[in-house]
């Protein structure tokens, strides 16, 4: 069955039932007011005939009838009723709409009335089953004399209660018309609001929408035209680490996102942008949502940019690494021309001299070797970053009272790590930016005891550029803040995500970053800037210590 014919159905069984019922309620009701109306009339009569004294005075008389069939017919035709039967004690009829009847016994059982006692109630007489009253009358003795029956013919009844309820009936019959009209037009006009479209079919619909929304990767965050979220499917709450958290469904955009997508959302054009979510870089990009024609709000394209933000800038360093080797090849190899020149002209001794004198600078283990730092993965960026900025005309150097033990292999100890490598990597690129060719750079890592944990790991990264003004000192932090200006070229790794992606790391561990002045700037007075987080770290983080005699962490 078609919903179509399934609606007017069930509207039409619901109008029927209405009112027919209502109209039953109103027949037993009009049924009940008239017999009702009788009664009170059929009272009325009885006992004025029963105490009238002309009729009281005539069960006296040689011939009562002669006296009270004249009063009776008078009074039943002007009263509405059928008739109205007089009888003595002894059930003898002195008055009856059939003059025949007069002087006969009454066909019904007049006890009861006779004893004193009025009767309301349906008897089949002589002139058909009738509604009656029955009343006895009384003489100044207040004995029992007589009785009178006052009634009304149940035939003559029906005809007035039909002669009346013709016109509710009609009334009855036009309310179902119009119902069943009704309840048509409005199967038409839902069928039109759906679109003509089966359950089944609507059904089948909601089940696509919510596997292609909630099986993309991309994340999609619908947004009404009064500014509250209407629809999330999984990859945004994913991207927007909101897993477990309450559903976002019905709240106001600008109090559950962050701000750079709530900016984005105010914006008001087409347009996409790198946003920093938690600790996600993602690439976001909003679009109207039209129905007909008209706007009813945005929708909020999100995608991951974290996994491409982390590769262009290993791809930044990878380039730093291969020309920091460049420049060391090219070094090395004006040290072997050297060398090669002083064993041509015999000078053996100059030559030995010469190469002893050389360090082992640009390796690994000049890093672990000359500081305390003996985690590999942060040695390798520091040398790689190193490097990198002395092919930049930068002089970088580690505190060699730096110390970092080696990390656990276990999944806090690796967050730890990464999270390492990402805030050392951001300090250095910034610091590096800021100074320029030939400035300095000084980067301090520490161990330091802290009383509720294992320890504390202090970072700090000191350049001698421009430093940041005090002013200006909170508001770095904000996501998207930027001094600089974007980088060229179609993809960009954006700019104002940096120090906003420390401050988070860093909040997230409990730790807290600071801002001072740094190295003496070069060329102007004053100092740059210096800028040191602290992250505390648990024991269970700290791989354990070699036995003596080991290698600790790189060549001896």
């Amino acid at each position: 069955m078609t919903l179509r014919a399934q609606l007017l159905m069930l509207q039409v069984v619901i109008v029927l039932i209405t009112v027919v019922g209502t109209g039953a309620v109103a027949i037993f009701t009009q049924e009940h007011q008239l017999r009702s109306n009788y009664r009170d009339r059929m009272i009325g009569v009885a006992q004025s005939v029963a105490t009238n004294p002309v009729i009281i005075e005539a069960f006296g008389a040689k011939d009562p009838s002669q006296v009270i069939q004249p009063i009776t017919e008078l009074i039943s035709q002007s009263s509405g009723i059928a008739y109205a039967v007089v009888m003595n004690a002894d059930g003898i009829r002195y008055s009856h709409p059939d003059p025949a009847q007069i002087g006969k016994h009454v066909s019904t059982d007049p006890s009861e009335v006779l004893s004193g006692d009025m009767y309301v109630g349906t008897q089949t007489g002589t002139l058909g089953t009738s509604w009656r009253v029955k009343a006895p009358i009384f003489n100044a003795a207040h004995a029992v004399i007589g009785a009178v029956s006052v009634g009304v013919l149940e035939s003559d009844l029906r005809s007035e209660y039909l002669s009346n309820a013709t016109w509710l009936f009609v009334t009855i019959g036009i309310a179902a018309i119009f119902g069943v009209v009704g309840a048509a037009w409005v199967t038409v006009v839902i069928r039109r609001r759906i679109f003509g479209l089966e359950p089944e079919q609507i059904a089948g619909l909601l089940e696509e929408r919510e596997a292609i929304l909630h099986g993309v990767r991309e994340g999609v965050v619908a947004v009404d035209d009064g500014g509250r979220i209407v629809l999330v499917n999984d990859a945004a709450v994913g991207l927007l680490s909101l897993e477990g958290g309450p559903t976002l469904v019905g709240t106001l955009a600008r109090d559950s996102l962050d701000v750079e997508l709530v900016r984005l959302l105010d914006s008001g054009g087409d347009e996409q942008s790198l946003v920093l979510s938690g600790e996600r870089v993602l690439l976001a990009r909003r679009d109207k949502a039209k129905i007909g024609g008209r706007d009813v709000g945005s929708i909020l394209i999100l995608r991951d940019n974290t996994e491409l933000h982390t590769l262009l800038r290993d791809l930044d360093g990878v380039q730093g690494v291969a020309d920091g080797l460049r420049a060391q090849a090219h070094g090395f190899a004006n040290k072997l021309h050297v060398i090669s020149g002083l064993l041509e002209l015999g000078r053996v001794e100059q030559a030995v001299s010469f190469i002893s004198n050389e360090r082992s600078g640009g390796t690994l283990a000049g890093v672990t070797g000359r500081t305390g730092i003996q985690e590999l993965e942060v040695a390798a960026l520091l040398l790689m970053k190193q490097a990198r900025a002395e092919e930049l005309g930068i002089a970088t150097t580690i505190d060699p009272d730096s110390t970092l033990p080696v990390l656990a292999s276990r999944a806090s100890a690796e967050i730890l790590r990464a999270d390492l490598v990402t805030i050392i990597g951001n300090l250095l690129d910034n610091a590096a930016e800021a100074t320029g060719s030939g400035g300095r750079i000084s980067v301090s890592v520490r161990e330091r005891q802290a009383p509720n944990c294992a320890g504390t790991l202090v970072i700090s990264v000191s350049d001698s550029g421009g430093g940041i003004a005090p002013a200006l000192r909170e508001r770095v932090f904000t996501p998207g803040y930027s001094s600089k200006a974007a980088r060229p070229g179609p993809v960009s790794t954006g700019r104002g995500i940096g120090l906003t992606l420390v401050k988070r790391i860093a909040t997230r561990h409990g730790g807290t970053v600071e801002i001072g002045s740094g190295l003496p700037a070069s060329g102007h007075p004053g100092h740059g800037a210096r800028i040191t987080v602290t992250l505390p770290f648990p024991s269970a983080d700290i791989a354990p210590a070699e036995p003596a005699g080991a290698s600790a962490g790189g060549t001896p």
